[in-house]
């Protein structure tokens, strides 16, 4: 798919493979829904094209825009959208009725089907007004493939489950997501989401693709603000300033030893852009500047504490290029001790072996 979407400042190329799962992350505002309703059809692009197995489903030059419900492409929403005035059977009937023209019992058999591989069969004759939040979507679930769509496509579709509702789930979209080599892309800001779900990420900033790879490429290794974020490690931006230490765009140096990718790469070329990579586990506290082994240490004013179990997440003010704010993860009793609260003025420390540099090339 390419699609330019100028009044919304998209511009995003990507494939997704049969049978494969594509999880596409960024901040909120970055594109993700839109790049979704333009494959659905709910969006036309100003530019681009669209295409779906060996079906042209979108193509702008040659003034091709195949009409939604002939798509073959199921969307999976957060809210599960079901009608209210028909059965679950009646709901998961609709798509084989309409798009396949069963009759009465094809379609109710077809629904039976799609339930029971959705662990809902129990759910035929009720009403939607009767089902719980996760029942809704596993029969929203089941509607959207009963249609036997080429590629589904699911927008945040676990937000608002409790915990053990959304473990479950996750459990059925495993098993049916790519049944029959269907592909599909899950928006999602749940980790959980991706680390069980997915095989590829891309990752979207400003409408534009800034960092995609394998699932465990990224979230090990992520070269992005977000992605960083995302994976609950920290990320410093620069350029190379020798082989295990770069520079910042406000000068600061930071040391590191190079990925393995990058230690068995030809020779880097000078100032090219890399990114530090580092735990909050890693990171120490002082309310003075340490002297001694640590390697990297900077001044930072507090943001904000996040109980994290044991542990309190301790996120300092963003960076002076406006990426996110570093974190330190450090036990109740040294938070107590270092008397850490918002606006306070800490030094956070890292030991060089604890950072990964990685190129962004």
């Amino acid at each position: 798919m390419r699609a330019v979407v100028d009044a919304r400042g998209l511009d995003v190329e990507l494939s997704v493979a049969p049978g494969e799962v594509l999880a596409m992350l960024g901040p909120n505002g970055a594109g993700k829904s839109t790049v979704l309703h333009v494959i659905a059809g709910v969006v036309s692009p100003d530019a681009g094209s669209v295409r779906v197995a060996d079906r042209t489903l979108t193509d702008t030059a040659g003034g091709v825009q195949v009409a939604t419900h002939e798509r073959r492409v199921g969307l999976l929403l957060q809210d599960p959208l079901l009608f209210p005035h028909l059965t679950v059977a009646a709901n998961v009937a609709f798509g084989p009725r309409s798009s396949k023209r069963l009759g009465r019992n094809g379609s109710r058999e077809a629904a039976r089907r799609w339930l029971a591989e959705v662990d809902a069969a129990d759910l035929m004759d009720r009403s939607p007004a009767r089902l719980s939040g996760g029942q809704a979507q596993r029969v929203a679930l089941a509607r959207a493939l009963a249609a036997e769509p080429d590629a589904l496509l699911l927008d945040e579709p676990l937000a608002g489950l409790d915990v053990a509702v959304a473990t479950a789930m996750r459990k059925v979209l495993r098993s049916v997501l790519t049944a029959g080599g269907r592909s599909a892309i899950l928006v999602t800001h749940e980790l959980l989401d991706v680390v069980t779900l997915a095989d590829r990420v891309v990752v979207l900033e400003q409408g534009r693709i800034v960092e995609s790879g394998t699932a465990s490429g990224v979230l090990g290794a992520p070269r992005s603000f977000f992605g960083a974020r995302f994976a609950g490690v920290n990320l410093v931006a620069g350029r190379r300033s020798g082989p295990d230490s770069l520079v910042t765009e406000w000068g600061s140096t930071w040391h590191g030893e190079a990925s393995t990718a990058d230690a068995t790469a030809p020779d880097p070329p000078a100032a090219e852009p890399v990114v530090a990579v580092f735990a909050p586990s890693a990171v120490a506290v002082y309310r003075d500047e340490p002297h001694g082994s640590p390697r990297n240490t900077v001044e930072v004013v507090v943001a904000e504490l996040d109980s994290r179990g044991p542990a309190i997440r301790v996120r300092a003010d963003e960076q002076p290029d406006g990426a996110p704010g570093l974190a330190a993860d450090v036990t109740a009793e040294a938070a107590a001790d270092l008397s850490l609260a918002p606006g306070e003025r800490v030094f956070f420390t890292v030991k060089s072996q604890a950072v990964t540099l990685h190129s962004r090339r």
